[in-house]
């Protein structure tokens, strides 16, 4: 597998969710796929959605293009205008907070549990996972990097246990997948992830509650923090 290969594998892998609707249907893959598109902002805000070219594209009728655009409605990703458009929303701060209040308080506990069993071997995925993202770090390939990240926290979950956990707050993510889609490529910002990844496993290893919460409280709090001027380099993502 060539470096472009594994790099749309990897995005695609971090991507895949078990959502609202089948993955193995129709309406399931465009579902995905519009939904990777919009948080990645390959189709930014205010992007206009032909269900006839989207259903031409996947080689479907209209009808799963319906169904998977009424589950992007319910996230609040795009809105329809009744005979008329849809549209790709413009971001929710407001969603992104309230699921990343949800996912900090998840995260927290899969992480505890992980420091609780005292069991190093559980992270060696999560450390080879690092190892592949700090090299697209130094590649500065901001797609490849941000799946790796996703990986990296999906493969916390699945030591415990709970990969369906991970892919359920996943799926209502999107709004806070944008902004973070948004800030990854300021200067410094990929290094601080890095940093944050590392300290995140050796407060797990040391088997410290204390140092993990700090840890994980730091590292999901540091999109939320930069907000502001998020929102001011690039006004036009915000209503």
């Amino acid at each position: 597998m060539n470096v472009s290969s594994l790099s749309e594998a990897l995005v695609k892998a971090s991507y895949d969710l078990t959502g609202p609707v089948n993955p193995g249907s129709a309406a399931g893959r465009v579902y995905a796929k519009l939904r990777e598109l919009i948080t990645s902002l390959d189709l930014p805000p205010n992007t206009v959605l032909s269900r006839a070219q989207i259903a031409k594209e996947h080689e479907v009728s209209q009808s799963p293009v319906r169904e998977a655009i009424q589950e992007l409605e319910k996230e609040g990703l795009v809105v329809s205008y009744p005979q008329s458009k849809t549209l790709v929303t413009k971001i929710d701060v407001e969603h992104a907070r309230v699921t990343q209040f949800l996912r900090l308080g998840v995260e927290l506990e899969v992480a505890k549990s992980l420091a609780r069993k005292g069991n190093p071997d559980v992270l060696l995925p999560s450390y080879r996972i690092l190892r592949m993202q700090k090299m697209a770090g130094e590649d500065r390939d901001i797609p490849e990097f941000n799946a790796l990240d996703r990986l990296f926290h999906l493969s916390l979950f699945q030591a415990v246990g709970t990969p369906s956990l991970w892919h359920l707050i996943s799926g209502r993510s999107g709004h806070i997948d944008r902004l973070r889609h948004l800030n990854l490529p300021d200067p410094g910002k990929m290094a601080d992830v890095l940093t944050a990844h590392e300290r995140i496993l050796a407060a797990i290893s040391s088997g410290s509650l204390a140092d993990v919460e700090e840890q994980v409280r730091a590292h999901l709090s540091g999109t939320l923090a930069s907000v502001g001027a998020i929102m001011k380099s690039h006004p036009e993502y915000f209503d």
